[in-house]
Formats: structure tokens, sequence, C-alpha cells
């Protein structure tokens, strides 16, 4: 099957209409994906993330067009797939999967089995323009579905990597319970999201923990506080360190990490890894009755940690685009055992060291790492937009696709994933 490399078709996107709009102006493009078993049937898609608000999730909207002489009297379907990969593909022997494969929500597309079905802005733009073979679909995740994580292949792994993907599979065939042969079937990978709320909070986290020795008296205090409780990906981690010996002892270093913690829920196991670190000698030793503060800043990036194997990434579809996965979120009155798929979480760690014999002093503060909402980081830029731009301009800008002109589209071809079934 050929693959669709990633591609901007620049000469769909045409001026806009709008006589207001001035030559030099930018251009603002409504970027649609597409993909499709050639010249038989292609799927367009508004966006490939789709986003968790805990109370609901972004329907999985779209638009299909497909030529009546390629049917035959056929209908197409579609798919929500979730494939929940907890071990290596190359260890799969014997009939052994590591795998689970799961159908969240399905439906018949063409011909439609909704006479009047409720239209995005998008699919009315997508409908106008592909004329009368075009259908719109919508599908939606279940409550509870995990978000798209990613685990970080090692140099040695060949299969597909670990963690958790979605993909809308749509397939020409007579019933829905048909699997869809590979030549008339397209899958399309998605990414399910959780985004920061809209208030960080005001709350430091923080931690104080202290250390006695058996055979001396007084102890090592130690506090650590952060200065917030949400951090968007990038931002510098600022810890306070606090440090008060009223031992014998002596502190001869400390260290300080993020570390990631991965829990996979299908086989009921934990492990986490070291995504920013920092040791230090400043201020040490800390002899016994001395007090020491300051101030570590750590950046934890998915580019500082590429060749390492199990770091969990936000769903990794291109190399452009990559986080390190966002902490899970989970919705109120809802047990955080509850959660399904690879649940991730955050902590800053600090540790002291005390000596060969003094052993050493460790505490843990946690914390969540996401992605802003966007909608909400382009309401604070519509201020700026407004000194500089009129307010109608400004308005267009932030409002994605709702005043979008309807030949102001840019589609990008959609790579295709590798489907499993056998060439019958």
């Amino acid at each position: 099957m050929e693959r669709v490399a990633d591609l901007t078709v620049n000469n769909l996107a045409s001026q806009l209409e709008d006589t207001s709009t001035k030559p030099g102006q930018d251009q603002i493009n409504s970027r649609i994906f597409m993909t499709s078993f050639p010249g038989k049937v292609t799927v367009y898609l508004g966006k490939r993330d789709f986003i968790d608000h805990l109370e609901e999730v972004d329907p999985i909207d779209g638009v299909i067009v497909v030529e009546n002489e390629y049917l035959k009297g056929r209908k197409v379907f579609g798919q929500i797939i979730t494939t929940y990969r907890y071990g290596r593909e190359e260890d799969e022997v014997m009939g052994v999967k590591f795998s689970k494969e799961m159908i969240v929500d399905r439906g018949q597309i063409v011909p439609s089995t909704n006479e009047k079905p409720e239209l995005t802005v998008i699919q009315e733009k997508l409908l106008k323009k592909l004329g009368p073979n075009a259908y719109p679909f919508t599908f939606h995740f279940p409550s509870g579905a995990p978000s798209s994580v990613t685990l970080q292949p090692g140099d040695e792994d060949t299969g597909k990597p670990l963690g958790v993907e979605h993909a809308i599979k749509t397939f020409v065939g007579d019933s829905i319970d048909e699997k869809g042969h590979k030549r008339s079937s397209v899958a399309l990978a998605i990414k399910k999201l959780q985004y920061a709320p809209p208030s960080r909070g005001r709350r430091l986290p923080s931690s104080l923990v202290s250390k006695g020795f058996t055979f001396s008296q007084g102890k090592i205090n130690l506090e650590v506080t952060l200065d917030r409780e949400i951090y968007y990906h990038g931002e510098k981690v600022a810890a306070t360190i606090v440090v008060n010996n009223t031992s014998r002892k002596s502190v001869k270093n400390i260290k300080c990490y993020v570390v990631q913690h991965c829990e996979v829920t299908m086989v009921n196991s934990q492990f986490s890894r070291y995504v920013a670190s920092l040791e230090t000698r400043e201020g040490c030793p800390v002899t016994p009755g001395a007090a020491f503060t300051k101030t570590f800043y750590l950046v934890p990036l998915a580019s500082s940690n590429k060749d390492r194997r199990g770091i969990a990434l936000d769903g990794h579809l291109k190399d452009d685009d990559v986080n390190l996965a966002s902490s899970t979120l989970i919705g109120e009155g809802k047990c955080p055992s509850e959660a399904m798929g690879i649940v991730i979480s955050y902590s800053l760690r600090v540790k002291l060291s005390c000596g060969t014999l003094g052993g050493e002093l460790q505490t843990d503060v946690p914390f969540k790492l996401m992605n802003p909402d966007p909608l909400l980081a382009d309401k604070d830029k519509t201020n700026a937009l407004k000194k500089s731009k009129s307010i109608d301009r400004a308005r267009y800008e932030n409002s994605c696709y709702a005043t979008d002109d309807d030949d102001n589209i840019v589609f990008e071809d959609f790579a295709r994933l590798r489907l499993n079934e056998p060439d019958e």
C-alpha cells in the first residue's frame, strides 16, 4: 500500500473575497487533513487533535467523498478504533498478542442514515466546496476513553511503539460487521488529548521532610516549594529548596529531578523516568548548625530525551509537534484508579546526600505538566491584536472556521496508517 506523504496543496487556497482585506495583509488558511485510496474514496478532517474537556470530548467531524460508480450498491462505514499496545510487537509469538484493539464508535456513512444531520461549520464549508458526492460523518469518543500516549521506542525496537493510539477507519462493504479489505479501507491516525484547566490555581505545592540519625542527635530538615501547581510544556520548573541542618552530619551535595510516572493499567504496572536533572555542590557542604536556601530551575522537554527508551509522549504523529505526555486529569467524582490507558503524572524529586554513613534524604513534590488551551490563549492575544489591527480582523483570526471564507482552505494529505488485514 502506497504511503501518502504530508503535503500542503497551496494551489487549492485562494484569495479572500472580503473587500476589506488589503494587499499585503496576512492570509489565514483553514487547514484540512485528507487521505484516500486512489481516486475512489477521500476522507477529510478539520483537525487531528480532539480535546477531552472531562465533561465531554470534541466530536470527530469530517466529510467523505465517494464515487457513486465505485460503490456498485455497497455502503461506506466508519469506525473509531483504539489500540492499546502494552508489549513489543517483535515479541509476539505463537499467536500471543501484546495489544488490545477496541472499536469505541462506529456507524454507516454512505448512504446516510440521518436525513437531517447536525453539521459543524467546517462540514458545511466542505460540503459546499466538494459537491454532491460529499457526505458528512460524526463520531464520538466514549466517556473515560484513554488519552493518546506513545512510549518512545529504543534503538533496537523495530515494531510499533507501545502506548495508546486512536484512528478513524473507513471502509467499503455490505455490512457494518465486516472488517473491510485493506484495498478498500483507509485509516487516519488521530489524537485524544487534554488541556490544562483555565486557572492554574494559587496553591504552591510543597513538601517538608526530616531525617534523624541513630547514634547522633539532631535532624536535617528539607523543605521544597514549587512556584505553581500547573506548568505548560517548555516552561521552567522553579523549586525553592530550604535546608536546615541541626544534626552532626553534613550535606555533601544536592540532586534535583523532574520525574515522569507512568501507570500502565492494562497490565497493572508502574515505572518512572527522569526527564530533567540537576546536580550541584553549590552551598555545600551544609555543615552542622548551618542553613541553605536556593531556587533551582529545570526544564523537562521531549527534545532533551530523544534517545531514551520508555519516555511517554503526547501521541507521536509527527516529529515537529511532539511533547512529553501531559498529566492525566480525572473528572470530579471519579476515582483515579478507574482511569484507563496509560496514566501520566509528574513530580519534582530532591535528594540530599549526607555522606557514606549518613545516607540520603529524599522528597517528591507532585505537579502537573500540560498544554494550555489555545482558545484561552487566543482570547489573551485578542487584546494585543486590537491595538494594532481592527476589531473585525482580530475577531476573524480568533474564530478559527466560524467566519472563514469558503475558498480559503488549505488541504494537507494525511499519512495513511498501515493496516494489518491479510491481503486476500
